[in-house]
């Protein structure tokens, strides 16, 4: 009975031990991460196989796993940038970006975890400013900014494409100028407006003034045309038809007191 305490001690030290050990070995990956793999005794960082996906797995204790979250991300950056004219823009703009997870075990060993930082972050500065510097403060103001947006993305994408990174969109969100350089612009814009609508109104009273014209001498040449046609003898028939058509009337009293000097007779009386 005495040696039950000697044979139990060593027995709970294993216990013990291997709940420490099996503690350390445990790593969980969760949802939206993957795991690097660091083998200490064995070639360092893992590239060459998948990293961890996610769920429960166990690693040798003296081994260490990297976890990165592989989802993806929005990084919001606002910078001072200068236009072609040398004049300071404020750039507020975001980027949506992930790890390359096939490459991961890359990524961690040549960039590491701070890839944000060391990678993205300067090159999105860096194509900001060589971007916006290709335009005025006009430009940046009414029409280029889809443009400077596209160009910043396809000069960024261009460098971190090849870091193991992938980059999805970058957005320029404002662009805010010196308060004096917008106003006049705004004041340059307004006028423009203006002067355009009134080349509007004068081109609109052209073209009215030229309908009018060419209706008046569209009129002027039928009755040219329907003068040149009336003879004597037409005027007279038509006369005499306009008098039958009054004669038959039930409302008109015809009266024929005489006749001109083209025969027709004179209408008086009517009702």
């Amino acid at each position: 009975m005495d040696k039950l305490p000697k044979i139990g001690l060593p027995i709970l030290i294993g216990i013990v031990l291997l709940i420490i050990i099996i503690a350390k070995s445990a790593v969980t990956i969760g949802s939206g991460e993957a795991g690097v793999l660091y083998k200490t005794f064995d070639g360092g960082v893992v590239t060459d196989q998948p990293p961890l996906g996610e769920g429960f797995h166990i690693v040798a204790p003296w081994n260490k796993v990297y976890v990165y979250e592989v989802r993806r991300q929005e990084i919001f950056e606002k910078m001072k940038v200068l236009s072609s004219n040398g004049l300071d823009i404020q750039l507020d703009a975001s980027a949506w970006y992930k790890p390359d997870e096939r490459n991961l075990g890359k990524l961690h060993q040549e960039i590491g975890e701070n890839y944000l930082q060391r990678i993205i972050l300067p090159t999105i500065r860096s194509a900001a400013r060589s971007v916006v510097g290709r335009y005025t403060p006009e430009q940046l103001y009414s029409s280029k900014r889809d443009a400077i947006q596209r160009e910043i993305f396809e000069e960024t994408k261009k460098i971190v494409d090849d870091q193991y990174i992938v980059l999805d969109e970058v957005l320029v969100r404002d662009v805010t100028l010196p308060p004096t350089i917008k106003d006049a612009i705004e004041r340059k814009l307004k006028q423009e407006q203006e002067s355009l609508e009134y080349e509007f109104r004068l081109v609109t009273a052209e073209k009215e003034a030229e309908r009018q014209i060419i209706e008046a001498q569209g009129k002027a040449d039928a009755n040219k045309i329907l003068s040149a046609s009336l003879t004597d003898k037409i005027l007279q028939d038509k006369g005499i038809e306009a008098t039958n058509k009054l004669a038959e009337s039930p409302n008109s009293k015809v009266v024929i007191i005489g006749s001109g000097e083209s025969g027709m007779p004179i209408i008086l009386g009517n009702q």
